[in-house]
């Protein structure tokens, strides 16, 4: 036993390299998200497959950990420490090369990347079938998934497609754009097609995906033209906002992770405000000064977002005393209208103000590119508040540093120390 649990100790590139670590699964013929038992990669065969895709839903949610869904807003001028200080420390405090939440942030990620390439190992010693192609289609996106959030983070990361027993080296970030790219064209051609369900994964999201990506890599018109054959196709339409974070059934959700408090490591309310628990009215983070005068009066947005609870600034789109059920919004049709309207310029402006409509605000008319795009950026980090987005909109759009006031090299996460220590290979970014 002790054998084993030093094998848990190591970082998580080395886990990568690990010989047939074990894979989660559970014995239903449909996903669930309850802990699953397991069993050695090369056991599984036909009838393993749905628990396969189980364990696979579940280390892609759990293995990055909480803070992982809020981390561009921790960076990004969104929250700061519950104890309060200064914006700018906390962003440098979290950015160091030896911080945990940077660390196991990268283990975590890298930790699910296994076990989503075991998937598709073991998918291609199976014998041909729709069941077979959807898991291959689901791998293939959730790849795509983790690798945007590490070369986002990151930037050049390693490229690990299939596990291996060598300390990698990291590579270009272009590399790894293309991949995903790569991976999300095999997601859209495998994966099912949507069918009401948001908690799994369709050609629906790769393509939302997609958009992100695009929008990431500033291909602005291709970003927009994926974003509007969503939008257009009719699957999804803008809904309440309230019903986004409330585990109440709504036409907006485009991919999400089902959040069980008993089951997920994934306790986002905890982090905000704990008011059903002992500890009542303790909390990790809360929102700026700047984002708690962020909305415009009539938002329908601002009292899911934002609230005050005995006299402490929260954040409110996870709340605590819920049944734990709520779920973590991974990719929904706001995000959509906001790419399409920043990829097309001043053009897309229907498709902003036709987000706003949805929010009960007036429609806007910039006169101007610089002004209309400073909406779109507004817009965005209203809508998108505390969902992991402002910090890498704020760095692909080439402001982070006048913004945040943060030096042009942190700009980019660190390479955890801890794992350059056990392999040599990996190079720090500069700066660090």
């Amino acid at each position: 036993m002790k054998k084993k649990l030093s094998m848990y100790k190591t970082t998580a590139i080395t886990n990568i390299l690990a010989v047939l670590m074990l894979v989660s699964f559970s014995s239903c013929t449909k996903l669930d998200f309850y802990p699953q038992t397991s069993v050695a990669p090369e056991t599984v065969n036909e009838r393993d497959m749905d628990a396969l895709l189980n364990g696979m839903y579940n280390a892609v949610q759990n293995n990055q950990g909480r803070e992982s869904y809020i981390m561009f807003d921790l960076v990004g001028g969104n929250l700061i420490n519950a104890s309060g200080g200064s914006e700018l420390a906390f962003i440098r405090n979290i950015l160091r090369t030896d911080y945990n939440l940077v660390n196991n942030n990268w283990s975590g990620l890298y930790q699910s990347l296994y076990q989503v390439n075991n998937v598709l190992h073991i998918m291609a010693g199976l014998p041909q079938s729709d069941k077979r192609t959807r898991i291959e289609g689901t791998a293939h996106f959730f790849r795509a998934y983790i690798y945007y959030n590490l070369v986002s983070r990151w930037g050049d990361v390693p490229l690990i497609l299939e596990n291996t027993t060598e300390r990698v080296s990291r590579d270009p970030s272009s590399a790894v754009w293309s991949q995903i790219e790569a991976d999300l064209a095999i997601a859209l051609e495998k994966a099912p097609a949507f069918e009401g369900d948001y908690y799994y994964v369709s050609q629906q999201a790769a393509k939302a995906l997609l958009a992100r990506v695009l929008l990431g890599q500033n291909k602005l018109a291709e970003a927009a033209q994926v974003a509007e054959e969503l939008i257009a196709s009719g699957s999804f339409s803008l809904d309440r906002f309230d019903k986004i974070f409330r585990h109440t059934e709504n036409t907006e959700e485009i991919f999400s992770f089902k959040n069980l408090t008993e089951e997920s490591s994934i306790t986002l309310s905890t982090l905000f405000y704990t008011y059903a628990h002992d500890v009542s009215g303790s909390y990790v983070y809360k929102p700026t000064d700047e984002v708690m005068n962020l909305f415009e009066e009539g938002d329908n947005r601002k009292d899911m977002s934002i609230a005050t609870v005995s006299s402490l600034n929260v954040i409110n789109k996870y709340p605590s005393g819920q049944t734990g059920t709520d779920p973590i919004p991974v990719i929904r049709l706001g995000e959509m209208y906001l790419i399409a309207a920043e990829g097309k310029g001043l053009a897309g402006l229907p498709q902003l103000n036709a987000l706003r409509a949805a929010r009960n605000l007036s429609a806007i008319n910039p006169s101007n590119e610089a002004e209309y795009q400073a909406a779109v950026a507004l817009e965005r980090r209203r809508e998108l508040l505390a969902e992991g987005f402002r910090w890498f909109d704020l760095v692909r759009t080439g402001k982070a540093v006048e913004v945040l006031g943060i030096e042009d090299y942190r700009t980019k996460f660190p390479i955890p120390d801890y794992e350059r220590e056990v392999n040599p290979n990996l190079t720090q970014n500069e700066g660090y």
